[in-house]
């Protein structure tokens, strides 16, 4: 069904996702209204701009986004190098954003706090699939201002959302009052946030490829800074997932990393504590924190990093008709092709609007949120995702239904080097310029939309 009405298509978030969706929605004569809660796009990846993706920039660019670019004269950076977060920001995202045709659509600092139809709540159906929708964003200013749309495509990530750091998916005891001790899922050891971490004792917790990544840097800042202490702890019985593939791993990189995250717990530069599920938090004295664990076992910290992955903030969309997976949050019928007990990088058949569509006309979830609590994202899944259903809004329904996306196939990803495809590499490792395989040995077209601890990625700012 078409948007009929002069209203813009709201447009949640400002990531890489957002931001293509938003050329889409140009490129087919519909008007984006982009709502971004941070001060630029790209806020959530400027989180982690110090972290070098897997993937090639060949496979981190939309294909409306470059046509919009090319336009300009813009210089496409080398297809087979790597770009850290910020050379995504730097090189991408801010040329994007600045373009007139989206830079006169994009409102920073706005905040979505709720989606739901003019004049009516979620139990209301009269004439429900014809009435605009509402969006309600609070502005940097204090303003609260309601926005009509005629469609909705939210691309606000996961990134503002982690995963609690106790088991069963709730927050440990004492949790919420330690927060002071708890830093950012990907802190910059290195850089910005050196002071916190040297000299000190860091316990990362979490079993993906962010902990490897702090964990590493954190051994760098270790070999420069005497007293820095590295403790890792995660609630399965081995680290094997996270050591990943070595020198079989299809992606370079991410072998690398596994390796040398390996050979620095058997140096004992890392110390490694497993089936360590966290139940509780308490203030210490000295000004550190005492982890303590289900069977009774204890760790003390001066700062814990939370590498727990990611959920999606459904609050801001109570008012609406979901139907969403009841394991994962995604989509339904997405849900089982990307339920992390069964997939394998790389292995979700493409999918568009007519997988993504919900009970509510017009209404669709993409990007990093589409996927849930599901760790496995590919950006170019969701650049796919936005052009279908920018071709649906338009009512070409032919071009949303062909899907186009052909994903390398892969083999023994989830056994041999875990489930996360979203993950990125160590800014620190020299991994060259190119990647001669993906996943298991086709090219693998990896986004850290937001880098994961076992899940996540967050596709904009909201």
């Amino acid at each position: 069904m078409a948007v009929t009405t002069a209203l813009p298509v709201a447009v949640i978030g400002a990531g890489p996702v957002g931001l293509a969706a938003a050329a889409h929605l140009v490129e087919r004569g519909l008007e984006p209204l982009i709502l971004e809660a941070g001060p630029t796009a790209g806020t959530a990846v400027e989180q982690w701009r110090h972290i070098r993706l897997f993937s090639p920039w060949q496979y981190n660019t939309d294909a409306a986004a470059l046509r919009l670019l090319a336009a300009t004269g813009w210089e496409a950076p080398e297809p087979t190098a790597l770009p850290t977060g910020g050379e995504l920001i730097d090189q991408y995202l801010t040329p994007l954003a600045s373009l007139p045709a989206v830079a006169s659509r994009l409102h920073t600092g706005a905040r979505v706090v709720a989606v739901t139809r003019l004049g009516m709540d979620k139990t209301h159906s009269r004439n429900r699939d014809t009435t605009p929708f509402v969006v309600r964003v609070e502005h940097a200013d204090g303003e609260v201002r309601d926005y009509q749309a005629a469609a909705v495509i939210d691309a606000s990530g996961t990134w503002s959302t982690r995963n609690p750091l106790g088991t069963s998916g709730l927050p440990a005891a004492g949790e919420t009052a330690a927060a002071a001790y708890v830093s950012s899922p990907l802190p910059d050891v290195l850089g910005r946030d050196r002071a916190a971490f040297a000299a000190r004792t860091a316990v990362v917790v979490g079993a993906g490829h962010s902990a490897a990544n702090t964990l590493i840097n954190l051994s760098e800042l270790a070999a420069e800074v005497p007293g820095t202490k590295i403790v890792w702890a995660i609630r399965g019985a081995s680290a094997a997932k996270v050591y990943g593939g070595g020198d079989a791993d299809g992606l370079a990189a991410r072998g690398q990393l596994g390796s040398r995250l390996r050979a620095l717990v058997k140096s004992g530069t890392v110390e490694l504590h497993t089936g360590f599920g966290i139940a509780s938090l308490a203030a210490a004295e000295g000004g550190a924190v005492t982890l303590t664990a289900t069977d009774g076992r204890t760790l003390e910290a001066d700062v814990v990093v939370p590498a727990t992955g990611f959920r999606p903030n459904l609050d801001m969309l109570r008012e609406l008709r979901l139907e969403l997976d009841p394991g994962v949050e995604a989509p339904r019928e997405l849900g089982p092709l990307i339920d992390p007990e069964f997939h394998s990088c790389g292995t979700v058949e493409p999918h568009g609007a007519k997988m993504l569509a919900h009970p509510e006309q017009d209404f669709y979830i993409v990007g990093m949120k589409s996927y849930g609590r599901a760790p496995t994202f590919l950006l170019a899944t969701g650049y796919e995702q936005v052009r279908s259903v920018a071709a649906a809004l338009a009512g070409d329904r032919e071009a949303a239904d062909t899907v186009q996306l052909e994903l390398p196939e892969t083999g023994v990803c989830s056994s041999d080097i875990g489930t996360s495809c979203d993950v990125p590499a160590a800014t620190t490792a020299n991994f060259g310029a190119e990647i001669s395989g993906g996943c298991c040995g086709a090219p693998e077209p990896v986004l850290v939309g937001f880098p994961t601890g076992l899940a996540h990625g967050r596709s904009g700012g909201n």
